[in-house]
């Protein structure tokens, strides 16, 4: 249980990612967010740790960096950028289903019954949540986001199977550096830089960098080594809940009861999610023995 608690901590800083792009980043510049993001954090771990990959782990790092980072971030942003946050929230929120089918098909293991209702009722609570039947839908933003969920999903999943040879900060800063060396060039290519930054740029740039990846990936690869795939994919939920709390308290952003009834469905999948592999885990199905 305390994993768990732990682990929650690093969806609730992803939470404040859309209100700090709108509100503080410059516009229009979605891969040079996700670089700023990454690879000053990224290189600072690096420094301190003085660990560097070895042998196989030097393509895995970027493997891994590119889906949990490089890729993941620069889809997000593009994202955020072009949608509402509620419908790129309710997007992301297929993420434990995907979560699901890719743990049974790489360890071989069927998820919890409960799990799977638990991710439909996930679902059904960030759209009370955060969906707003008026908004416009941009064509490249939905696939953007629906592209993020992927591979942040395959991520999580390659992840567990391959597990971590070095403790949390190195193996945390290797991702960072491979996934923002990935953003970097693009962000120089596609976009140009902005002529000055304002203190609320540096803030931006500063919160999203050090709390939000920094600290908030370090929390979730430890949770990711010690709980299953399929529940992080569903503490992953508690981000859209804090983005609309921050909403309407930021932003006067309207609160009624769809979204009381959302958090309530959310809240309720993630313990279902839980109590299902916790009951997974101490009532195991019986083995079937073949007939002689």
């Amino acid at each position: 249980m305390k994993d768990i608690w732990i682990t929650m901590l690093a969806p609730i800083f992803w939470g404040s990612t859309y209100l700090v792009t709108t509100e503080f980043l410059p516009a229009d510049r979605p891969f040079l967010a996700a670089t700023m993001r990454a690879l000053p954090v990224g290189i600072a771990i690096v420094l301190m740790t003085r660990t560097l990959p070895k042998g196989i782990w030097w393509w895995r790092a970027f493997a891994l960096g590119a889906l949990n980072i490089g890729v993941f971030f620069a889809l997000l942003f593009i994202a955020a950028y072009r949608l509402p946050g509620g419908i790129v929230a309710t997007i992301g929120a297929l993420q434990p289903l995907l979560v699901l089918f890719l743990t049974w098909l790489v360890f071989q293991k069927q998820p919890p019954i409960m799990a799977i209702g638990a991710s439909g009722i996930g679902i059904i609570g960030v759209g009370l949540l955060v969906f707003d039947p008026t908004a416009q839908l941009d064509t490249i933003g939905v696939i953007a986001a629906v592209a993020a969920m992927l591979s942040m999903g395959a991520g999580i999943v390659l992840t567990k199977y391959w597990g971590n040879p070095v403790t949390l900060m190195p193996f945390t800063g290797w991702q960072l550096v491979a996934g923002g060396i990935i953003l970097m060039p693009i962000a120089l290519i596609v976009e140009s830089l902005p002529p000055a930054l304002t203190i609320g740029n540096v803030f931006g740039y500063l919160w999203l960098g050090i709390l939000n990846t920094g600290l908030g990936y370090a929390i979730w690869f430890r949770g990711i080594k010690r709980l299953q795939p399929y529940q992080m994919s569903f503490l992953g939920l508690f981000s859209p809940v804090v983005a609309v709390i921050l909403g309407y308290v930021f932003l006067g952003q309207g609160f009624g009861i769809s979204q009381w009834v959302g958090i309530t469905l959310i809240l309720s999948s993630i313990v279902m999610a839980q109590y299902g592999v916790y009951f997974a885990q101490t009532h195991p199905r019986p083995t079937v023995q073949p007939a002689c």
